[in-house]
């Protein structure tokens, strides 16, 4: 169950900075989030009788059916109220709103049920409480008495999310009949009969604190929360979602029941179901779960406080230990309803882009800071815009902090917005719009997010809005939001004149909203079957030039997209040790520019192709991905192949990714994931320098990266780049021909003269238990991170079987042993879990684990982990536990296989391994085969505690000193 934070910054969760900057963009758009991903949206609630609302014993429900439905009560009626570009939506008798979407693409289905309910939703000593109660809706009802596991049985995707104005429980499984029952009965059976039981409450409290915690490790997350409650005197919008600490201690699970019952009902919610199903036969077992569904007697009694205006600017100052600084400044800005909102998320793009943005420009260019972001969220009521500046240790905040406001709040009077600005913003927010649409699960998730904000429609009127943007009404909402005593940021300084700013309230959406009637639906794809050998029986494989192999999946695609992977590899070990630092940069500094494009015309180009660049390099290895949509297929290529084959290789480009990427790692110094992870790394890889799988000390990497220069890598560009091994992926809607003939263009006659090896990697085997431990100052939470190496092959029966043990120990979620025990029984983490990667061509097989937790229980994970894998290595899986994994694990590679960058990546890996998919289905026959007596006997031969290096990261001595 994921928070949805304040600002995530757009970065994934990676220890490696080349990660965060492969796609690195200074905007988060208003119709995304990172937490959020498949999406759809189911609910309802009953009343509790008297006599159980205040034991802590009773179970929540009133007298249900097995299915979690009144007994003899008939179904209400359900009416079609209006039908948008191929989305109906019905209204049923007792409030429940449905949107029904069909995507026949794609062999998957989603449902997802958001209820009305967030954090501004909370009272005096409840906040968290909404975020609680969505971790506590996965503890069972007395049908579903274990709903990970349920989940997880059938292979599904699943999760909830808790935002300002919405929780949402969401599935993502198989595309069947019996799987849409499933979930609807599922999710309409714990909106009205979850347990909420006392003990449950007890062990949730503990994880839901150790999330707490994780998120009071990013000083700027911290310092962005903080800004947050600056800016809003009395609206709940300046809480946080997590919650306060005492609360999330201290709720009494009477109140928490009464919270769920208030809240938790058929008429404050509404059922999503996207992906491939029948619409008919949808609508009756909606009809026959959430249908049934009594709407209790008393109203819900909205939010009505607003927010007065601000009258002086605000400052919030925060104090921690750390290695970069951080300057922000917020502004009130209106709801995500209103005709402003636009132009407000139009005004991201202008300000945060990354290279046009004014703020980049202004800060980032001049060396004042080191990144930028501008973000802003679309709320039911009047929201913030925010900005931030990543400032080095060594620069001056307050310069940085002095040119962020100036940009913000005299360069639209100065240097009004031009037709460039305003273009380039409109054409990067509808691009987004454009590649989502090719998932019916991204956009469910975006229509669940703008219902939130009053209506789902909002959606398609956004995008409209968009489009009639003129500069007037950029310019005008940016000069009259982006004024001092509107800011959240500095010192309050007494002033003579006043300025206020009255955002104006939500609009009345049924005025608003009145006969649109939207556009055309978007094209639909091909019914895909997933099937390994009905996969490979499409693909088209062959030699394209030199030593680079192309594998093609022509398929109708949702909205015509289109994915693209090129994968040029290059050096041998001896060869490349000497040019790290030149190798890993190498890519960075392709993407940044052709000898006839400068970056921020490459960027222009990529919008006006609709198209999404990844661009990176690793040892022996340039990687290129790219999505796009079938008419710009030709257009797309030519353009990698001036990336490719006539890069800018600017050197003032270079210096900002170098900064990025040293400020990235002097935040890794105390971060205490990045050092747990790195310790294990350099444990199980060689110590020698000259051993190019050498894994350097965080000060070597940051040395490394501060010497290499522009003519370093533009030499290894000349001397190692060519064509003499490769692979090409293309999956989607084009043709094979175009492809073919279109890289064949600019890869034939591109030779180099140093020879291509692949870089092998050796096994290392502990024979004892290592257990370092890193301290990492201020930092309230602590991440245990393990590895052990395996010398296995990927195609043995006893892989399969370790698979399936390892599946069963920590890789199947909350369901997993690790994850029962440690986190949903003990409370020590809020993420806990295994992870198993095979190294083909060397042979070799690595385990990884991982748990966060409280400095405290530092001992006590370590203990319980152990306890766990001894317990399984001693006594083994039960045969039904094996068949659950079997089914569940054979369901998700059905799933994955769906996705159609999953499967570029996978008929890319079966060409460098000389493999096609039909070793996929000897491998899930090989999983469907397993006996009992080879997993347990392969779990004991492997997965050994006392062989495995488990490595701890935190501030255990601060732990100690304030230990009660």
């Amino acid at each position: 169950m994921n928070f949805t934070a304040i600002a995530n910054l757009g970065r994934p969760r990676n220890h490696s900075p080349f990660a965060l900057l492969r796609s690195r963009k200074r905007v988060l758009l208003p119709i995304t989030r990172a937490s959020l991903a498949a999406f759809l949206a189911c609910m309802t609630c009953l009343s509790l009788p008297a006599a159980a609302q205040d034991s802590d014993a009773a179970t929540n429900q009133t007298a249900q059916s097995s299915d979690g439905n009144s007994p003899n009560q008939d179904e209400t009626s359900i009416m079609k109220v209006t039908e948008i570009e191929g989305i109906t939506e019905y209204r049923m008798d007792n409030g429940v709103k449905v949107l029904l979407f069909p995507d026949p693409s794609k062999e998957v289905v989603t449902v997802n049920m958001t209820v009305f309910v967030g954090s501004r939703h909370e009272g005096y000593g409840e906040a968290g409480m909404a975020h609680l109660l969505e971790h506590m809706l996965f503890k069972g009802t007395p049908s579903h008495p274990n709903v990970p596991k349920s989940l997880q049985d059938r292979g599904a995707r699943f999760n909830g999310t808790t935002w300002l104005d919405r929780t949402n429980y969401y599935e993502t499984l198989p595309a069947s009949d019996e799987n849409l029952e499933f979930a609807l009965k599922l999710e309409s059976d714990r909106l009205v009969n979850s347990l909420i039981r006392g003990e449950d409450l007890e062990s949730e409290m503990t994880v839901v604190r150790s999330e707490f915690e994780q998120g009071e490790n990013s000083p700027v997350r911290v310092l962005m929360q903080r800004m947050q409650a600056a800016a809003y005197e009395w609206h709940n919008y300046g809480r946080t979602t997590i919650g306060n600490r005492s609360d999330i201690e201290r709720v009494p699970v009477v109140r928490l029941r009464r919270f769920y019952r208030k809240f938790y009902r058929p008429d404050n919610i509404m059922v999503v179901v996207a992906g491939k199903f029948d619409p008919d036969t949808a609508i009756e077992m909606l009809q026959k779960t959430f249908g049934k569904l009594q709407v209790p007697d008393s109203p819900i009694d909205d939010t009505y406080t607003v927010e007065p205006a601000q009258d002086g600017e605000r400052t919030v100052v925060l104090r921690r230990v750390g290695d970069v600084q951080w300057a922000g400044s917020a502004y009130h800005v209106p709801a995500g309803s209103h005709q402003d909102y636009a132009a407000v998320a139009a005004l991201q793009y202008i300000l945060g882009d990354e290279p046009s943005g004014r703020l980049y420009k202004s800060l980032v260019e001049t060396e004042l800071a080191s990144n930028v972001y501008a973000m802003v969220n679309g709320l039911y009521e009047p929201g913030l815009f925010k900005v931030l500046a990543e400032v080095p240790k060594d620069q001056s905040i307050e310069e940085a902090r002095l040119k962020l406001i100036e940009v913000m709040e005299r360069s639209f009077t100065e240097s009004p917005v031009t037709e460039a600005e305003l273009d380039r913003a409109v054409q990067n927010l509808l691009k987004q719009r454009e590649l989502q649409a090719a998932d019916s699960d991204r956009i469910a998730v975006a229509l669940s997010d703008w219902a939130a904000q009053g209506d789902w429609r909002l959606y398609f009127l956004f995008r409209d809005n968009l489009e009639k943007l003129t500069i007037k009404q950029v310019q005008q909402v940016a000069q009259t939001y982006f004024i001092r005593d509107n800011r959240t940021v500095g010192l309050f300084i007494p002033t003579d004149e006043v300025q206020r700013v009255t955002v104006p309230e939500s609009p009345d959406l049924a005025t608003v909203l009145d006969g649109y009637k939207g556009r055309e639906a978007v094209s639909q794809g091909e019914q895909f079957d997933p099937d390994p050998l009905a996969i490979q029986a499409r693909v088209q494989q062959g030699e394209l030039t030199g030593g680079i192999e192309y594998a093609l999946l022509p398929k109708k695609t949702r909205g015509e997209s289109v994915v693209l992977q090129l994968r040029l590899r290059f050096g041998t070990g001896q060869t490349l040790n000497e040019r790290r630092g030149a190798v890993e940069l190498l890519g960075l500094a392709m993407a940044r520019g052709t000898e006839k494009l400068d970056y921020q015309e490459l960027q222009d180009e990529l919008t006006r192709l609709r198209a999404e660049l990844s661009m990176f390099s690793q040892i022996g290895q340039l990687n290129v991905q790219v999505q796009t949509k079938r008419e710009f297929v030709p257009e797309v290529i030519a353009l990698i192949g001036d990336l490719v084959r006539h890069p800018r290789f600017d050197s003032d480009e270079l210096e900002v990714i170098r900064r990025q990427i040293l400020t990235s790692l002097e935040q890794n110094m105390n971060d205490p994931g990045s050092q747990a992870a790195r310790a294990v790394q350099r444990a199980l890889s060689p110590d020698d320098p000259s051993n190019i799988r050498y894994v350097q000390t965080l000060e070597e990497e940051i040395a490394m990266y501060e010497s290499v220069t522009i003519d370093e890598i533009r030499e290894l560009y000349n001397e190692f780049l060519g064509n003499q091994a490769g692979q090409l992926i293309a999956v989607g809607d084009f043709e094979p021909e175009a492809i073919v003939d279109g890289f064949s263009s600019f890869l034939t006659d591109w030779k180099s003269d140093e020879p291509y090896e692949r870089i092998g990697r050796s096994t290392i085997v502990l024979d004892s238990a290592l257990r370092p431990i890193v301290e990492t100052p201020d930092k309230e939470n602590a991440v245990l991170y393990g590895g052990q190496q395996y010398a296995l092959s990927d195609t043995s029966d006893e892989y399969a079987a370790l698979v399936l043990g390892n599946f069963i120990l920590g890789s199947s979620g909350l369901s997993s042993r690790l994850g029962d025990r440690v986190r949903q029984q003990e409370g020590l983490s809020y993420g806990v879990g295994t992870g198993l990667t095979a190294y083909a061509k060397d042979e070799l097989v690595s385990l990884t684990l991982y748990a966060i937790t409280n400095p405290t229980n530092r001992e006590k994970i370590v203990e319980v982990i152990t306890e766990v894998i001894n317990d399984l290595r001693e006594n083994g899986v039960t045969e039904d536990e094996l068949q659950r994994a079997k089914t569940a694990y054979l369901q998700k590679q059905r799933v994955g296989r769906t996705q159609d960058r999953n499967l570029a990546v996978l008929l890319g890996n079966n060409l460098f391994y000389d493999r096609t998919m039909e070793h996929q289905a000897r491998y899930e026959q090989q999983i469907a085969d397993a006996s009992l007596e080879q997993v347990n006997q392969a779990i004991r031969n492997h997965i050994d505690p006392e062989k495995m290096i488990i490595a701890l990261a935190g501030d255990f001595a601060g732990a100690e000193v304030t230990a009660p």
